[in-house]
């Protein structure tokens, strides 16, 4: 016969390790609950201290108005707060923290001291917490505020210890998660030390301009275009993106719900309805919204970590949002945004503080912002396609990317084996059953298969043919030495960016070297870029529009590949039509665009309603 377990309770250190694999995951979490604590007791300074990723030290000490030493004991009490008192205070909760579970979670899974100094008390007092048990209380110095100390991170739970990360990744998870909380909060000052190093030092009553260009690289910030826009008592304000500075990662799209950083999908879905058509599948914008609405029509109650909400008025949540972000895309706020400051060599290291205004101007002088993306190199434009591969190959000497069969710059044929067609006489496929027709608006070729019409995107075609070429050889990293260095300026979040693409990007054929924490020496670049195309292509890369190798492939064969209004001398247009059709997945674009378009000849009898 089978023994049934007892049921008994849990102890309450085993019930607080409980609660803390769902509050407490990592150290950013740690940071989250205790400047959460920060602000809603009136900080208007909150300063963070790391050491080893935080798992080694985490210091939160902010200028809050403190706790009482009568009620030390109490806060590290699970279900223990002062953000509610009755039932009916869970339908319209204003405060960040109200389940009283952060304290006593974090400390149950470290060594946890925290001194308080409550306003108008005569001293300081302490309470010290070891995996979950009170291990001292007594008077401390302080001069106001809370200072608490986690040191020794899940020493007491090593299953979850071996889940972490690298330190460099836990202390950009800490950076990311401060950053975001102080966007919220303008009126308060944050600083983060990291190891001993000041990452950044925020001043109170800042713009979110000047906030924001602390963390994003400028030419972000010059594509940022501020809106606000109100619906029945709902308001969606913040900044929005130009569609031309969408990047391959979600990571700057930023959602708010009265002051609490939020992850939404119903807010993430009204955000990609208004860039719909914009942007392409694999492309994401830069947001940071801020949603308003009355505390009792949202529940932050759904999650211990309270990333998750719940609206009772989705779809003005989602109408309200909609039009927010529209109103910056397709209103006069697309005209208001001015340029930034140029990206000179004032541009500080990531320790040295904020940058110098980036973004300081960024709701006021008009200027006209464009969705096309700009170019940063006005160099030698070709008027055929020869002149462009001639200017590219010849003078670097670089092997073909593809085999002689299907070279696309290949010899000229002898007279015997084919005779050069006229311009204005079809000219055949062999062994493909495409006849070339033509060229339309120099960007079309346009082509007949037996009875059907078809139609190929020339831009996109070669982008498909070079990155079919790029993979065959992506770790080849052949690399054009520059007599003379690029120089690139560079924000501390594009330095961050570049130590870890720069492996990936010594195998494209960019040859990097750092010239300090702010400025990298570019000694060599790829043979297929001029320098002009190389600066504009490590700035898109610096800026994340690409998440790994084949992203930044795709990014270099968009570079590189012939563009529309571009006008393609016969013999030239089928040279890229041969080696289009024996490149794989040649139906789309690498970014999913489609290359060609047809029509049967029963599709042309229905357009001309023969049918």
């Amino acid at each position: 016969m089978t023994h049934t377990p007892e049921i008994k309770i849990l102890p309450p250190g085993l019930k607080n390790q409980i609660a803390a694999g769902e509050v407490v995951e990592r150290p950013a979490s740690v940071v989250k609950e205790l400047v959460e604590n920060s602000l809603d007791a009136g900080a208007t300074r909150v300063d963070v201290t790391l050491e080893k990723g935080g798992q080694s030290l985490m210091v939160v000490q902010d200028n809050g108005a403190g706790i009482g030493a009568d009620q030390l004991n109490l806060a590290v009490t699970r279900h223990a707060t002062s953000k509610i008192r009755e039932f009916g205070d869970l339908s319209a909760i204003g405060s960040f923290g109200f389940r009283g579970e952060a304290l006593p979670s974090i400390a149950s899974v470290s060594r946890f001291v925290m001194t308080s100094r409550a306003s108008g008390a005569d001293e300081a007092a302490f309470i010290d917490v070891r995996a979950g048990d009170v291990a001292g209380e007594g008077p401390a110095a302080l001069a106001a505020g809370t200072r608490v100390e986690v040191r020794d991170l899940f020493a007491n739970t090593p299953a979850r210890l071996k889940f972490l990360k690298t330190e460099a990744t836990e202390n950009r998870r800490c950076q990311d998660t401060l950053m975001r909380t102080s966007l919220a909060h303008l009126s308060t000052g944050f600083s983060l030390t990291v190891g001993g190093r000041e990452a950044f030092r925020l001043p109170a009553n800042q713009d979110l301009s000047t906030r924001l260009a602390a963390f994003w690289p400028p030419n972000i910030c010059d594509g940022l275009i501020p809106f606000d826009f109100e619906r029945n008592g709902y308001r969606a304000h913040g900044a929005a993106g130009a569609p031309s500075t969408a990047q391959g990662r979600g990571n700057r799209i930023l959602l708010y719900v009265n002051g609490r950083q939020v992850q939404d999908k119903l807010m993430l879905s009204a955000v990609r309805q208004a860039y719909k058509g914009m942007l392409l599948s694999r492309e994401y914008p830069q947001i940071v919204l801020f949603l308003e609405l009355p505390c009792g029509e949202v529940d932050v109650n759904v999650h211990p970590a309270k990333l998750e909400v719940r609206f009772v008025e989705e779809s003005l949540v989602f109408s309200t949002i909609r039009g927010g972000v529209m109103q910056a895309l397709t209103g006069p706020g697309m005209e208001t945004m001015p340029p930034q400051e140029s990206r000179g060599g004032d541009i500080p290291a990531a320790p040295s503080g904020i940058p110098a205004a980036h973004g300081s101007a960024f709701f006021s002088s008009p200027e006209k912002h464009s969705h096309q993306p700009t170019s940063l190199n006005d160099g030698p434009k070709f008027s055929t396609y020869r002149d462009f591969t001639e200017d590219r190959d010849q003078p670097k000497k670089m092997d073909l990317p593809f085999s002689p069969s299907i070279a696309m710059v290949r010899e000229p044929m002898a007279p015997s084996m084919m005779a050069t067609p006229d311009a204005t006489r079809p000219a055949t496929l062999a062994g493909s059953g495409f006849t070339y027709l033509g060229q339309i608006a120099d960007t079309y070729l346009v082509l007949r298969q037996g009875d059907s019409l078809v139609l190929v995107d020339q831009h996109a075609a070669h982008e498909r043919v070079l990155l079919a070429a790029m993979r065959e050889q992506r770790t080849k990293g052949d690399s054009q030495p520059l007599a003379v260095p690029l120089e690139i300026s560079l924000h501390p979040s594009e330095a961050e960016v570049l130590q870890d693409a720069r492996e990936t990007l010594r195998t494209m054929g960019f040859v990097l070297e750092m010239d300090g924490p702010a400025k990298v020496l570019v000694r060599g670049i790829p043979p297929t870029l001029d320098t002009g195309q190389a600066r504009e292509y490590l700035t898109d890369a610096l800026a994340e529009k690409a998440r790994g190798l084949d992203d930044f492939w795709t990014m270099m064969a968009c570079k590189t590949a012939i563009k529309a209004n571009q006008p393609l001398a016969v013999d030239e247009a089928l040279a890229l039509l041969e080696v289009w059709l024996v490149t794989p997945e040649r139906e789309y674009c690498p970014h999913g665009r489609p290359i060609v378009v047809s029509w049967s000849s029963s599709d042309l009898e229905k357009l001309f309603k023969r049918k």
